[in-house]
């Protein structure tokens, strides 16, 4: 399945460097690794729901509720300036 000359291509790709025997050793495994995963593309699963996590993930986080709405005026009352019922700023340059 896999050959010598694409785990060459692979580790080019990843700029490793490969002695001979690491390229043949390489070659067997991925070839194993790819028996087993043909051996798993057999296995029936017509019935089976995709999952996206192994366990149930749940949101921790409460909804927000607001509890008290400030008015406008009780907010333009903690500003240190103020004009037109605006927050006056220093300008920026």
């Amino acid at each position: 399945m896999i050959g010598t000359d694409d785990v060459k291509h692979v580790a080019k790709l990843a700029r490793l460097e490969l002695t001979e025997e690491q390229t043949e050793k390489y070659s067997k495994q991925l070839g194993s690794i790819l028996k087993y995963v043909e051996q798993m593309n057999e296995v029936d699963t017509t019935n089976i729901e995709p999952m996206p996590h192994p366990i149930p993930v749940y949101n921790v986080m409460r909804e927000d509720v607001v509890k008290y709405e400030q008015t406008k005026e009780e907010m333009m009352a903690n500003a240190p300036f103020e004009e037109d019922g605006f927050f006056r700023v220093p300008k920026i340059n």
